[in-house]
């Protein structure tokens, strides 16, 4: 099996400036995610940044870097212009990796990756763990996804969903046994030639909605399939709380 892990990397961070650039264990955190990845089947890890200090960072310690324009309004778009930049095929297979992920668990890169081959009529492919408590169930930050029999996305929502009319009658917040709640990880695997695609979809009424970018290949008709994982991975850094964890994490290695 053949794949690019693409990782996009933003200078401008709100809530952690210049997060990219931030120093894990005496690295950038985009470098110790690209490491991280590398430890992946994949044959290519690149990272995809709008700005010359990420360039160079990345130069620095060994990792391949594209500069990509600085408008993209998605990371999908910044993939996009990706895979134009390497002069991909229609058929090859990238998988985006967010640059805030030095945690990243190779084998759920690799499982993307598999999970997009063996499914020709797919244009995406993502990942979802078990629900497991009714916090994360109702948490509108928690995206819930809702797949058929052959583990296709029907829906992805910040909602509870799927809905238990019987458990949740009246009206207290619970985890119904055996409810078949999946949690959406944000891990993506993309054919190239959707890639190119996507620039010129046009955003859909439920991305809008949701504020959720994967309902407009849905809305568009574009399969998208969900490998199964029985634990969620662990967190990305989104925070300074975040940063300090992952930093204690990597001091004790």
């Amino acid at each position: 099996m053949s794949f690019t892990v693409v990782i996009p990397a933003r200078a401008a961070s709100t809530r952690l400036p210049g997060k990219p650039l931030l120093d894990i264990g005496g690295l950038p955190m985009v470098v110790r995610t690209a490491r991280q990845a590398a430890r992946s089947g994949a044959d290519r890890v690149i990272i995809a940044t709008d700005h010359a200090d990420i360039l160079q960072a990345a130069a620095a310690h060994g990792i391949e870097a594209l500069i990509t324009r600085p408008d993209h309004p998605t990371g999908t778009d910044r993939l996009s212009e990706v895979a134009q930049q390497l002069k991909l095929d229609d058929s090859a297979i990238v998988v985006n990796v967010q640059g805030d992920e030095p945690l990243i668990d190779p084998t759920l890169i690799d499982a993307v990756a598999a999970l997009l081959q063996q499914h020709p009529d797919a244009a995406i492919t993502t990942c979802a763990a078990p629900i497991s408590s009714a916090d994360t169930l109702f948490d509108p930050n928690a995206v819930k996804v809702v797949c058929d029999s052959r583990q296709r996305a029907l829906y992805f929502s910040r909602a509870p969903i799927p809905w238990a009319r019987d458990a949740l009658a009246d009206g207290r917040q619970r985890l119904a046994p055996g409810l078949p709640a999946w949690h959406h990880i944000g891990l993506y695997a993309y054919r190239a030639g959707f890639l190119r695609a996507f620039p010129e979809l046009p955003p859909g009424r439920l991305e809008h909605i949701e504020s959720l970018e994967q309902l407009r290949a849905l809305e568009q008709g574009f399969p998208i399939f969900v490998h199964q994982t029985q634990e969620f991975p662990a967190r990305g850094v989104d925070t300074a709380e975040d940063l300090a964890r992952v930093r204690a994490l990597f001091s004790k290695t």
